[in-house]
This record gives structure tokens, sequence and C-alpha cells, in this order.
């Protein structure tokens, strides 16, 4: 599997539609929802339409050099050499305003605790975090932010537009750590182990094993 179409897996599980999630649609929260029977209904609070999530970590530099990270959630793809993430006022969004530039790695099994705490924790409160846990980086060549050395998956990233909370990048490099390639030099899910957050249990999870091969099981209908 390629690199771009494992960030597809990965990512293409949200929309660009999430980039609107903060701005509320009061004639829908007026409706009378009517329930589907048989099954428990929950109404539009809380949807769960893009469940579950990537843990994406957004590093940027500050205005002091200082490497921040945080995660998010709402993020997708949005072309083949592009992403999409959804954020409201960060100290992230200070930062990309400043650099135009920011690197995308993923949460894995090995580092849920800090990650988790990247998202915990403001920069802004915390200008260390990335210090307080251990991790170590160095900056990108090709962008205006840093590489966080423990995520073994990276993806530079420069703005192309960041306008009513929705943020979209141009990929302009993609790097990976020998670890996670597999015997044919290629990404493996396997070896990177990555994580998601399950929003109906506010809790992370491994991704499962494989169960099919893409656009390859569905053949079964075509005969």
């Amino acid at each position: 599997m390629k690199l771009s179409r494992t960030i597809l897996i990965l990512a293409a599980i949200v929309s660009l539609a999430a980039c609107k999630e903060n701005t509320k649609n009061t004639d829908n929260m007026n409706q009378t929802i009517q329930e589907v029977a048989g099954r428990k209904n929950f109404g539009p609070n809380h949807a769960l339409v893009t469940t579950p999530q990537p843990c994406v970590m957004i590093a940027t530099w500050d205005k002091d050099r200082n490497p921040d990270v945080m995660m998010a959630a709402w993020a997708g793809q949005y072309d083949h050499n592009k992403i999409v993430i959804s954020l409201s006022k960060h100290k992230t969004t200070d930062n990309l305003e400043q650099t135009g530039a920011f690197t995308i790695s993923f949460a894995d099994e090995r580092t849920v605790a800090e990650s988790d705490f990247f998202g915990l924790v403001s920069g802004n409160k915390v200008p260390d975090k990335v210090a307080k846990t251990g991790f170590t980086f160095i900056p990108s060549p090709n962008v205006d932010a840093p590489i966080i050395n423990q995520y073994p998956l990276t993806i530079e990233c420069k703005v192309v537009s960041f306008e009513d909370g929705c943020l979209i990048g141009e990929v302009v490099n993609q790097s990976a750590d020998q670890s996670i390639l597999n015997e044919n030099g290629q990404i493996d899910l396997a070896l990177l182990k990555p994580i998601v957050f399950d929003a109906a249990g506010m809790c992370y999870r491994s991704l499962g094993e494989v169960v099919g091969k893409a656009w390859d099981a569905g053949k079964v209908f075509m005969k």
C-alpha cells in the first residue's frame, strides 16, 4: 500500500463537512426528530458520524521556536495531496498564522499517554510540554515546523488556507521510519500500530486485523 493510500485509510473516515461542525445549524436543532422504530435513538447531539476518528498529532513552532504538539480528531483527506483539519482557537492556530506550516503524525500504541497529554494540556499554559514527555524533535527540512522523532510516520505540510476553523494543508513530503516498513519498503499498519479515538466510548482503540482487501472483497457480488 502506497503511503498516500495509508493516509487515506487513516484519515478518510472523516470528511470536509467536519470543518462545519462548529457552526450550529439552528434549523436542524429546532426540528422534531422522528424516532426510528426498533432502535435506540439519540437525536442530533454529540453526533458520531465520524467515529472512530484518527488521532492526528499536529506539530508547530511557537513564537519562541519551541515545538508545540496537539491532538486533533476531526481530520481527513481533502485531495490526493491535501488534508483538512477542523480546529477551534488553540496555540496551534496562533502558530500556524506565524509559520504557515505544520507536520502531522499519528498517535500509536506506544505513545498513548504522551499523545493524550498533548491533547489535555495547552501550550499556552505549558510551553515546554513536549520536553515534559521526553520526546525529541528535529526541524523539518521542507517546511517551517518540527518533526517529532517518536512518531514514526510524519507528513510535512504548508498551509493552503485557514478559514472558519477549517485548515487545509498541502502535503510537501512524507517520511517514515524504517521500523514501520515491510519487506517491500511500504508502510505496514501492523508495525505502525496507530490508534483511533472512539467518541462513543470516550477511549482510544487499536486498529484491528485485516478483514478484506480494498477494491477486491466486493467482487464476490460481481460474478
